[in-house]
């Protein structure tokens, strides 16, 4: 279903909060809750936390999670099934119950079954920087476990204050069966204009925290969108009635440019990709929706030089959930999404990747090793196919401030330039 202006003003409303919220001094400092009599013992009898010590014995944490015979996972991606069966199939006795939730509905239900007394869930993983750090983690909503089998191979950005299970990334999709030679556009801010009215796609925001906070990350950069604006009108830009700066007159002005949002971002990535399409919109939405050309036969392209971004990188992140039942289970799990201790930069993994050696390597990883995903191990190499032609951007490199006012590495915006005013 189509939703145009009507949500709007909620939508800029919510940026606006969120942004004020979550911006207190630029430090990345998460103060957490002190722990309850109950999670304290659940946490020494676990041993996570405080109470995980120097080794992880993984003979008895596997011994005792076949004993536990379930993990359960709610999630925001639909792949989850995919790792369960590959999981499933390595660990018979354990069965992986996952649900496919999508990020707001997996902190939503988390945080509703918690705060009435109800430890359902094993594993929460899911985007967002802002709930999922502010929300759950500094709330003892989740306990972050980083396994030392492949620990030393994450950098501390991305195992602390909590663990990322992939980086993906939001990026902006044309069709390249209408535009054979070139894209449609080359500056951000054309899509505000009289030929792209209706035209721009994307996941409501509203229901993907991912999305959303990849656009207040668009908004944080208030400069680089001033700058890029006038390189596209040749003049200095005029705010508008009580909008703050450049980066939320861009928003403001995309909604009332009829911006187009869906309920999914397949249907996203659809609406731009479908071939036979006189007048196709422009998409905004995830970098490993491009498989889709080649699984259902898309036409989507990703922009490679548009001013004043290209796309904006964002963690999924994965922690054990408080008083979890099973966390022995939890544990194994965590350690399988993560790939096999023995992937090395040398390591072959060739299609199909959920098959054969390439899946006893990858284990967790398979669903996810595509062009447009990144593990957070420095020793995975790759996928081998690069149909979108683009590499994954580097993202070490100093804090920016970003992810709705956390000065956060999660969160980046990557193809971002500065160049000449006109």
């Amino acid at each position: 279903m189509k939703a145009k202006c009507t949500v709007f003003p909620l939508l800029l409303l919510f940026a606006f909060s969120a942004l004020f919220a979550f911006a207190g001094g630029g430090q990345e400092m998460v103060t957490k809750e002190a722990y309850s009599p109950e999670m304290e013992e659940w946490l020494k009898v676990s041993k996570l936390g405080p109470h995980e010590g120097n080794t992880q014995d993984w003979a008895e944490i596997e011994r005792l999670a076949k004993q536990e015979g379930r993990v359960v996972v709610y999630s925001s991606s639909s792949r989850i099934a995919n790792v369960a069966e590959t999981f499933e199939a390595t660990y018979p006795e354990i069965k992986l119950e996952g649900y496919d939730l999508g990020s707001v509905q997996t902190l939503e239900k988390t945080i509703r079954e918690q705060d009435a007394g109800v430890y359902n869930a094993d594993i929460i993983t899911t985007g967002g920087s802002g709930q999922v750090v502010y929300e759950l983690l500094a709330k003892n909503r989740i306990v972050n476990f980083v396994p030392d089998t492949v620990g030393k191979e994450i950098s501390k950005e991305m195992k602390d204050p909590l663990l990322v299970r992939i980086n993906e990334a939001i990026v902006f999709f044309y069709n390249k069966e209408t535009y054979p030679a070139a894209p449609p556009i080359e500056n951000i801010w054309e899509l505000i204009t009289k030929k792209w009215r209706g035209k721009v796609v994307l996941k409501n925001p509203l229901e993907s925290e991912s999305v959303f906070m990849g656009i207040c990350t668009l908004v944080e950069h208030a400069d680089e969108m001033e700058a890029a604006y006038r390189r596209f009108a040749g003049k200095k830009i005029e705010l508008s009635p009580d909008v703050p700066d450049a980066g939320y007159e861009f928003i403001y002005r995309l909604l009332k440019n009829d911006m187009v949002l869906l309920s999914s971002g397949s249907k996203s990535a659809e609406a731009s990709g479908k071939k036979g399409q006189a007048g196709p919109p422009i998409s905004i939405g995830s970098f490993t929706y491009i498989r889709y050309d080649a699984t259902k036969g898309f036409a989507n392209e990703v922009f490679r030089d548009l001013d004043p971004v290209t796309g904006v990188i964002y963690p999924t992140y994965t922690g054990i959930a408080r008083q979890a039942p099973r966390p022995n289970a939890a544990k194994l799990l965590t350690t399988f999404l993560l790939g096999s201790p023995e992937i090395n930069p040398d390591s072959v993994i060739e299609e199909p990747y959920t098959e054969g050696k390439s899946v006893e390597l990858l284990q967790g990883l398979a669903p996810y090793y595509e062009m447009g995903s990144q593990s957070p191990r420095k020793d995975v190499p790759p996928p081998q196919a690069e149909r979108s032609g683009i590499r994954w951007p580097a993202i070490a490199g100093p804090p920016v401030r970003s992810s709705c006012g956390m000065k956060r590495r999660r969160y980046r915006i990557f193809g971002s330039r500065s160049r000449p005013n006109r």
